[in-house]
């Protein structure tokens, strides 16, 4: 398909390099991403023109640093920048969430290699990073197999990565730097290098794109690997492993924004069966939203207020504390789960109408919020893990 997606007057502009400018052409973007949303997932992938406006608006590259000339972006505004998009089309601001990593990633590589990769600072990253294949030691490197879920963005990356376990002589080497019995290494490469397999058939994030990739005996170089024990950059982008996950609350963050008002809108419209109400005097639509945009409101706070005293302490090169490493990783949970309440709410106060997906939103959206709610990051076994690190055991994750 063809869209008319929005130019510039100047078309021979430079891709927006600052933060300000990428941020107010994601909000410029966002009525063409909802015009189009119907068929992105019915794509089941990003188009190329949906792939463009983001490569050309400057979000693959918001993570890359200064001195590489790039805008890097803060893990707030990286946030935000996902949030706005998601207001548009979800399936759009989960890619572009995975495709900007890849500023995060060149940080953990060799210069040749991050020149071989990401010397395009608009290269859109994807892969699945958890050592789920297997990297057998050889000389110069490694001989690479595994079958990988969740490649979102895999249908359009310029770079595909994966996590593997590194073994040598066919037994499982352990990390050089924490001494952990598993050695956990990425992979980087390209995505012809590996079968990607057509499994995306979901019920929701169906745009997304995120299909299985596979290979076999893939040979990959030394220095096209990386450990997040071993940064080669400084900063709060590199300080933590945990940089690649900050900005994914962005994504339920503008769900839940954009089910919020589009009920709204809709309510001017509506009258009650029953009473003949118009919904904007009606107690229960009225009560409804003010719950919704409360809740919203304080998923948002805390998600914010978490990032930016995370972000000052690694500004300043202090150890985070347990309270600081656990917040945001519980904001984020909480912002998934609140937005999944939300929408179900919404859902259920519009009635009828909101099965029709040709004709309300709010049956995508419900999908989307549950799809993404089976990530990891909003599963259960968060709370256990930063319960654990609050009464002052050990972290089993490197993500906090």
């Amino acid at each position: 398909m063809t869209i008319a997606w929005p130019q510039s007057a100047d078309e021979s502009a430079q891709t927006p390099n600052t933060a300000e400018d990428i941020l107010r052409h994601a909000r410029e973007a966002v009525p063409f991403l909802r015009e189009w949303a119907a068929d992105i997932e019915a794509a089941r992938r990003l188009p190329e023109d949906v792939v463009d406006l983001l490569r050309r608006n400057g979000v693959f590259r918001a993570a890359a640093p200064k001195d590489r000339g790039g805008p890097e972006l803060t893990s707030i505004q990286q946030t935000e920048l996902i949030e706005t998009l998601a207001t548009g089309d979800v399936s759009t601001a989960w890619c572009a969430m995975i495709g900007m990593d890849s500023g995060i990633y060149a940080g953990y590589l060799e210069e040749e290699a991050v020149q071989e990769f990401y010397g395009d600072l608009d290269t859109p990253n994807s892969g699945w990073i958890h050592p789920q294949g297997r990297a057998e030691r050889v000389p110069g490197g490694y001989r690479v197999s595994g079958h990988w879920r969740f490649g979102s963005g895999s249908t359009h990356c310029d770079v595909l990565v994966a996590g593997c376990q590194v073994f040598k002589d066919g037994q499982p080497e352990t990390d050089p730097v924490t001494g952990d019995p598993v050695h956990w290494r990425v992979m980087v490469a390209r995505p012809d290098q590996y079968e990607i397999v057509d499994t995306w058939f979901t019920t929701g994030l169906a745009g997304s794109g995120s299909r299985d990739y596979k290979v076999t005996d893939l040979f990959v170089p030394e220095q096209h690997s990386f450990s997040f024990h071993v940064p080669r950059r400084t900063g709060p982008l590199h300080a933590t492993p945990d940089a690649i996950l900050r900005k994914m609350s962005g994504v339920p963050l503008g769900l839940a924004r954009a089910a919020i008002d589009h009920v709204r809108d809709l309510a001017h419209s509506r009258v009650d069966r029953e009473t003949g109400t118009p919904w904007t005097q009606n107690p229960r639509v009225q009560s409804t939203l003010a719950r919704a945009e409360m809740e919203l409101n304080a998923a948002r706070a805390a998600v914010y207020s978490g990032l930016q005293e995370q972000w000052a302490a690694l500004e300043r090169g202090d150890e985070t504390t347990a309270r600081q490493r656990t917040a945001t990783a519980l904001a984020r949970y909480h912002a998934f789960r609140t937005a999944r309440n939300i929408v179900t709410v919404l859902f259920d106060l519009v009635g009828g109408s909101s099965i029709y997906r040709e004709k309300s939103p709010l049956d995508r959206w419900l999908r989307d919020a549950n799809t993404m709610c089976q990530h990891a990051v909003a599963q259960e076994s968060i709370l256990e893990l930063t319960g654990q690190v609050l009464l002052g055991g050990e972290s089993r994750s490197p993500f906090f």
